[in-house]
């Protein structure tokens, strides 16, 4: 396992900027981390401000994938979350494929590949790359 968080920087719920502070344009700094755009609330949970943060976890299976993401102060993002980072932030990937946070059944989770945009269903003991997101209120 390889893990990369020389960049990863934390940033206390208190020091989340107000939200008419939010920059208007995608990927730009924000947050200790990269603006990705709004995220749609699910079952309904407001929208939120998402932020790819920075670090990168290579060769984690899906449980080690979920604990850089909190070591980070972040989580993995969901599958609709996996899709806005491909449409927005495609270039701050690796031609790869990454874990999402969603389960796809008793030992399955889903996951992205960051060339073509699929999504697929994997064991959760495959090894594959990590991203953590933060989430912030609108």
């Amino acid at each position: 396992m390889s893990i990369s968080t020389a960049a990863a920087t934390e940033t206390a719920v208190t020091d989340i900027p107000h939200a008419k502070t939010i920059p208007a344009a995608i990927g730009a700094a924000f947050a200790g981390g990269t603006y990705a755009g709004i995220s749609r609330g699910v079952d309904g949970a407001p929208d939120e401000h998402l932020v790819l943060l920075p670090g990168e976890a290579v060769d984690v299976d899906w449980d080690a994938a979920r604990a850089f993401a909190t070591s980070i102060g972040g989580e993995l993002p969901t599958r609709a979350e996996q899709a806005l980072l491909f449409g927005n932030l495609k270039d701050q990937f690796q031609r790869d494929w990454y874990w999402s946070g969603e389960q796809a059944g008793p030992s399955n989770a889903w996951g992205q590949v960051f060339y073509d945009g699929y999504q697929f269903g994997n064991d959760r003991s495959y090894e594959g790359r990590a991203r953590a997101v933060r989430r912030l209120p609108i």
